[in-house]
This record gives structure tokens, C-alpha cells and sequence, in this order.
């Protein structure tokens, strides 16, 4: 159940900075664009490691912003951890900060999650976080296995998060 996210405009966002690096979470960012382009989600024979519809999302968003004069990089991280950005390690995190201290923003491909753990990494450095995506609910979705061994999705629909109970929360947490 991969939590379903939008892309947001960061390019007018990130405008006037010289550099961005890129932190994407492979599973909801990737899913979620797959989804949404109607293309495999995985494919074993091409990209086993990375999901098409995110590394495509991702060379437009570089392309788009190098025009507008930002140099961009995706931040790699390791096998599980770009799937799944809010279980990065401290290794990771400590990566992240690392690599963060040469750029003046970090674009995050993930949910509110995401954002967080990548605050947490960046703290004490200069670079500014940017939302790259939003939550928009949760996928539900069959998984499709096609030869070549292809991980695609059918029968997708988004289910919103919240209801009558988060206004219970939102009341309680006042």
C-alpha cells in the first residue's frame, strides 16, 4: 500500500538558487508516477533498482530547472534505503547531511515522512528543504507481473487518508 503522492511545481520554488539535490523514495514516488503514466512500475531486465517513471520524472525536473540556471543531482542511496527513504539509516542520514553541505536545497520525491527524515539529516547545514510531491492518499492497486518480469499495476484507484476521524484527531491534538 504505497502512499499516493502528487508532483508539485518546485521548479518557481527552487528558482534563484544555484543547486538542488535530489532525494526520492523509490517505493511511493516511483509507484505513485507509475501509476499515473500507466507504465510498469519495475522492470527486472532494466532497471531492477530503480523505478522508469521516477528516473524519467527525475531528468525532466533536472532538465527543467538547468534551464533556469540550477544545477541538480539525485542524491543515491543505498539498496533499501531508495526505496524507502523514511527508513534510511544513520549512515544514510549522515550521507544525506554530507552531501547536502555542497547544494542550497534539497528536492524531496516522498511523503511527509520523507520530508522529515530529511530535515532531520540536513539540520545544521545551510541547504533549505523543498516538498517536492503531496500526499494525496493511499494506493490501492493489483500488482501485475508481465514477461519480461515487469511490476506494473491495474485497477488503481487513490483512497483519501483522512475522513470524519482526523477532524476527531486535529480536535483532540489542540
Amino acid at each position: 500500500m504505497p502512499i499516493h503522492l502528487e508532483a508539485l511545481d518546485v521548479v518557481s520554488e527552487v528558482e534563484g538558487t544555484g543547486s538542488a539535490l535530489i532525494a526520492a523514495c523509490n517505493m511511493c514516488a516511483g509507484a505513485s508516477l507509475a501509476m499515473g503514466e500507466d507504465k510498469p512500475f519495475l522492470q527486472f531486465f532494466g532497471s531492477l533498482l530503480k523505478s522508469p517513471p521516477l528516473e524519467r520524472y527525475i531528468g525532466r525536473l533536472k532538465s527543467q530547472l538547468l534551464e533556469k540556471g540550477v544545477k541538480t543531482t539525485k542524491f543515491e542511496a543505498g539498496v533499501i534505503q531508495q526505496f524507502f527513504l523514511c527508513l534510511w539509516t544513520t549512515r544514510q542520514r549522515k550521507k544525506l547531511q554530507d552531501q547536502a553541505k555542497e547544494y542550497d536545497a534539497v528536492i524531496v520525491l516522498g511523503c511527509d515522512s520523507a520530508i522529515k527524515t530529511v530535515r532531520d539529516s540536513v539540520n545544521g547545514t545551510n541547504c533549505r528543504v523543498i516538498k517536492g510531491m503531496e500526499v494525496a492518499g493511499i494506493m490501492n492497486t493489483k500488482t501485475k507481473l508481465h514477461w519480461p518480469f515487469d511490476i506494473s499495476f491495474e485497477y488503481s484507484k487513490v483512497v483519501p487518508m483522512c475522513d470524519h476521524h482526523c477532524e476527531r484527531f486535529s480536535q483532540h491534538s489542540q
